[in-house]
């Protein structure tokens, strides 16, 4: 039997005042044989260094840190840790309908770097990624979700993180591969007040774009001095529209990152470096506007990067760039767009419109977006049921943690969508 909801807060909170005991005394700590740029900060993530649901900009920071730095940051479980395994979804919705106007996300920091004003730009490397070894996936009833309408009825999913494998058993012979990347990471508003942590924005925030893992770097505009630099939404993996409202929501162990103050880039988005690509983003609440902006910020980039007319750059992005729903959940619905470093290189262009050897495939086109992402993720999340004979909420579920969906041709009449989901998730019994 679980205790009391306020039996759980009393005893985080006791938990929470030693730990901020021993954080205040060593907020920085000298690593063994690791050379690193600057110094080396540890925050833990207590009641007294998170918040649950929102951003406000004159919260005093928890922790300072100079450019430079690198900080293990620990993170939380939705709603003060208390989405864990046992809670029912009763329980779950309860916790969002009993706090109106904030989100379920709990939030680490925020995090004050030195120099850091607006107009400069704040560089997050995210170094390493340690999640808990569990994860859930839950559809609140009748609430929020790409569907709410029809899904009524809600239920909720614990799963083991099988961490050396990189797997999920997400049910009996389907394993989601793991790839754990941060829903939530940005800085501050520019306006004053306390807002929900649900919409990403120009801040960054709750983007939920699933590339966004160990090994790349976040470059975001800084609205207030100091940046302050949140994060939080753990997720071990994601699909593209994380339609059910979640994805494999977890916590990390660490999130491992390194912070840099840059002056002189006037970028007003935020922008993902990865290995091989720069992505770009929009959002907005409708999906047609969200790859507007997109498509601008695009052809921006590719200007600069090719010193070309942005006409002639927005032309040259329907040949090499690679754009993704990412999600369709967070009031203001996202969209990402890959463009290779390499300016002789294209991303991966695969939009295919029936199935393949690698892929289940549902395409869908109509000249609003939005109709045509609805009923692209509708169709896959129905050929779930019929040809895999997955359960109606379980179908929601795989298709919000696995399916990707892809935007291609937008440049004639209509908008096109194509949702895949890898049959490789399906695994014959050993």
């Amino acid at each position: 039997m679980f205790k009391p909801m306020s039996t759980v807060v009393t005893t985080l909170a006791a938990v929470a005042a030693i730990c901020a005991a021993s954080y205040l005394q060593a907020q920085s700590v000298a690593l063994p044989g690791k050379k690193l740029p600057g110094k080396f900060h540890l925050l833990p993530a207590t009641l007294e260094t998170t918040q649950w649901g929102w951003f406000n900009n004159a919260q005093p920071p928890v922790l300072r840190v100079d450019s430079g730095d690198t900080i293990m940051i620990e993170t939380m479980m939705h709603s003060h840790n208390q989405v864990v395994p046992g809670r029912t979804i009763e329980e779950i919705k309860k916790m969002r309908t009993d706090h109106p106007g904030r989100g379920p996300h709990t939030l680490t920091g925020p995090i004050y770097v030195n120099g850091a004003e607006p107009g400069d730009v704040l560089k997050v490397r995210l170094n390493k990624i340690v999640p808990r070894a569990y994860a859930t996936n839950f559809n609140v009833p009748g609430m929020f979700g790409q569907f709410p309408k029809e899904y009524q009825d809600g239920q909720v999913k614990y799963l083991y993180l099988d961490l050396e494998r990189k797997v999920t058993e997400f049910l009996p012979g389907v394993f989601v591969p793991l790839k754990p990347f941060p829903g939530t990471l940005g800085v501050a508003r520019k306006e004053s007040g306390q807002y929900s942590s649900v919409p990403p924005g120009e801040y960054a925030g709750n983007m939920d774009i699933r590339d966004f893992v160990e090994g790349t770097t976040l470059y975001v505009p800084v609205h207030v001095s100091g940046a302050l630099l949140w994060t939080g939404d753990s997720h071990a993996a994601q699909g593209n529209g994380e339609v059910n409202l979640t994805a494999l929501e977890t916590a990390y162990r660490e999130l491992n990152v390194t912070v840099e103050v840059v002056k002189n880039l006037k970028f007003d988005m935020p922008r993902i470096e990865t290995p091989t690509s720069w992505i770009t983003m929009g959002f907005d609440s409708d999906l047609n506007k969200a790859l507007e902006i997109a498509m601008e910020q695009t052809a921006k980039f590719l200007a600069e990067q090719r010193k070309l007319p942005v006409d002639e750059a927005a032309k040259l992005m329907s040949r090499v760039s690679d754009c993704r729903v990412s999600q369709v959940v967070n009031i203001k619905k996202g969209i990402h767009c890959l463009n290779p470093k390499n300016p002789a290189s294209r991303e991966d262009m695969e939009r295919p419109e029936r199935e393949t050897t690698q892929y289940y495939v549902t395409h869908f086109k109509d000249k609003d977006m939005n109709r045509a992402m609805d009923d692209a993720s509708r169709a896959m999340i129905k050929l779930l049921e019929e040809k895999k004979g997955v359960a109606r909420l379980d179908a929601y579920g795989l298709a919000s943690v696995a399916m990707d969906c892809r935007v291609g041709n937008v440049w004639g009449a209509e908008k096109n969508v194509h949702c895949l989901v890898p049959k490789s998730l399906w695994r014959a019994p050993k």
